[in-house]
C-alpha cells in the first residue's frame, strides 16, 4: 500500500514545526525579558532591528514552507480522519496553521508593523514600547506552544495506509 503522505513530508513538518517553536522559545524565554531591561528607546530600537532581519530567506522559508507542509499533511488527512493517527495529524496542522502562523499575522505582525515607525526616543514610544512588551510576549508564548505541540502530534503519527 502507498501512504497518504510521504513519511518525509511528516518529518520534515516535524523538523519546522519544533525549529520555529525553538526560535519563539528563545524569544519567550529570554530575549524579550533582555530587550525589557534596556531603556525604552534602546529596546525599541533593538526590536525594530530584529524586526527587518527577521525578515530572511531562511526564517520565512522556516515559518511558511512548514505551514505549506502542514496545509498539504491536512489536505491528505482529511478522508482518513477516522484513523485516529490521521486526527493527530490534522489537529497537528491546524494548531501550527491557526496558532502559529495565524496568530502570527493576526497579532505580532501588527504590533511590529505599529513599532516600526516609532521614535524611539519620543515618550509615546516608551508608553507603546511597555505595552508592546506584554502584547507581543503573550502572543508570542501562544504561538510557541501551538508549534511545539504540532510537532508532538506530527511526531505521535504513525504513517496512514
Amino acid at each position: 500500500m502507498i501512504n497518504t503522505y510521504p513519511i518525509a513530508l511528516k518529518l520534515i513538518t516535524v523538523i519546522g514545526c519544533a525549529l520555529i517553536a525553538g526560535v519563539f522559545f528563545a524569544f519567550s524565554t529570554f530575549v524579550m525579558n533582555a530587550l525589557s531591561r534596556l531603556p525604552p528607546a534602546q529596546g525599541i530600537a533593538a526590536m525594530q532591528s530584529i524586526n527587518i532581519i527577521a525578515i530572511n530567506p531562511l526564517f520565512m522559508t522556516a515559518l511558511f514552507g512548514t505551514a505549506a507542509t502542514c496545509l498539504l499533511l491536512a489536505v491528505s488527512t482529511l478522508a482518513k480522519l477516522s484513523q485516529p493517527d490521521a486526527v493527530y495529524v490534522f489537529i497537528g496542522s491546524l494548531l501550527y496553521l491557526i496558532g502559529t502562523v495565524g496568530v502570527t499575522i493576526s497579532f505580532n505582525v501588527p504590533l511590529n508593523n505599529a513599532l516600526a515607525i516609532a521614535d524611539p526616543s519620543s515618550t509615546e514610544s516608551a508608553n507603546l514600547w511597555a505595552k508592546y512588551l506584554t502584547d507581543w510576549t503573550f502572543w508570542n508564548h501562544v504561538r510557541t506552544v501551538a508549534a511545539l505541540i504540532a510537532a508532538v502530534l506530527f511526531m505521535l503519527a504513525k504513517p496512514l495506509y
